[in-house]
């Protein structure tokens, strides 16, 4: 694959920042894997800042398959992502996006309800950290629903582009098959794969264990 100089970027800035690490990691899953990522230690306001600038790129290189009138950000993770992304596409592009995020629990009192800011209507492009069993994309989209709108699509930063314990899909291809629609990453697992073999020997093991990890874990596309 060839990627993206954002792409390129994004993954030297999140191994700087010590959110994508290399090594072996125990995963909920049970598996061992020689990468982590870590979105909580975007926790800075220069990190979150530019962190959006990479979602804003991302849904800017599918900007001609994903149309969207407003953006969403689940909670609770999804709110500062949201935030960070619409601030950057003002920003950078020029697009004035309103946004909105949802409570945990339905206020009784003031304005009431569980959407704050924008409301949802017409098309909603849910941004998010990651996609590990859909449970949360599953969540918003009952909201989206419930709301009168659409889902026009999910962002994400990265897309592990695993397969699950019970298929060879991914949560990923899973919600895209569930829901029609698109689901985006800044990066996925190829990605990470093709930036170590561009550095070479310096990288050669971590390449290493990548590419066996893919090979048996690897989702079917």
């Amino acid at each position: 694959m060839v990627l993206q100089q954002y792409q390129r970027e994004f993954i030297e800035f999140a191994i700087s920042n010590g959110v994508l690490t290399f090594g072996e990691f125990t995963l909920k899953s049970g598996r061992v894997s020689p990468y982590f990522f870590n979105a909580g230690k975007f926790n800075s306001g220069s990190s979150l800042a530019k962190l959006g600038q990479y979602y804003a790129a991302a849904i800017n290189a599918h900007k001609d398959s994903i149309k969207y009138d407003v953006i969403f950000g689940p909670a609770y993770k999804g709110i500062p992502l949201s935030a960070a992304t619409v601030i950057a596409l003002a920003n950078n592009s020029s697009l004035d996006v309103s946004y909105s995020f949802n409570r945990k629990e339905k206020k009784d009192h003031g304005e009431g309800g569980s959407i704050v800011g924008a409301p949802l209507k017409g098309n909603v492009l849910v941004v998010d950290d990651v996609i590990t069993a859909g449970t949360a994309i599953r969540e918003s989209m009952e909201t989206i629903s419930n709301e009168g709108a659409k889902l026009a699509g999910v962002v994400v930063a990265i897309d592990r582009q695993e397969k699950g314990r019970q298929s060879d899909q991914s949560a990923i291809q899973e919600i895209q098959s569930e829901y029609g629609s698109p689901v985006i990453s800044v990066v996925n697992l190829d990605s990470i794969v093709e930036y170590l073999r561009e550095q070479g020997s310096a990288q050669a093991a971590n390449l290493e264990a990548m590419e066996e990890y893919r090979r048996i874990y690897g989702a079917k596309y």
